[in-house]
């Protein structure tokens, strides 16, 4: 099986930047789609940005282009989200998810749907204060 494990969350002023860390433990070879979602208190999850782990391919959602960047360390089975210029509206407990499987959307990019990931890891919380 899969565990994925989140760290690296934490509260930080406006303008402020951190780093998400997600490690995989077991049968983690062939988890070729990785992403990060987040749910803020009262809304659905959404997806913040994907990652295909065979080549490196990226997707982020509109809100957090230009701010957070998503990359992987396979030596350490790693997944990262370096989060930049953070915002209030960015607070939410962030998750990092898996699957052995990439979709993608209509346009070509790689899904965000939290559906099409199997393993998830236990979230980590985000602050971000005014």
């Amino acid at each position: 099986q899969v565990q994925l494990l989140d760290s690296g969350g934490g509260s930080v002023q406006a303008g402020g930047s951190l780093r998400l860390s997600c490690t995989g433990f077991g049968y983690t070879y062939s988890l070729y789609c990785m992403g990060w979602f987040r749910q803020a208190p009262g809304k659905e999850r959404e997806g913040v940005a994907a990652i295909y782990t065979g080549g490196g391919k990226t997707y982020f959602t509109d809100s957090v282009k230009g701010r957070f960047t998503i990359s992987q360390d396979n030596a350490k089975n790693t997944l990262y989200l370096q989060m930049n210029s953070l915002k209030p509206d960015d607070t939410a407990m962030y998750y990092c998810a898996a699957d052995r499987v990439c979709y993608y959307s209509n346009y070509g990019t790689l899904s965000l749907t939290d559906t099409e990931y199997n393993y998830w890891g236990q979230g980590t919380q985000v602050t971000v204060s005014s």
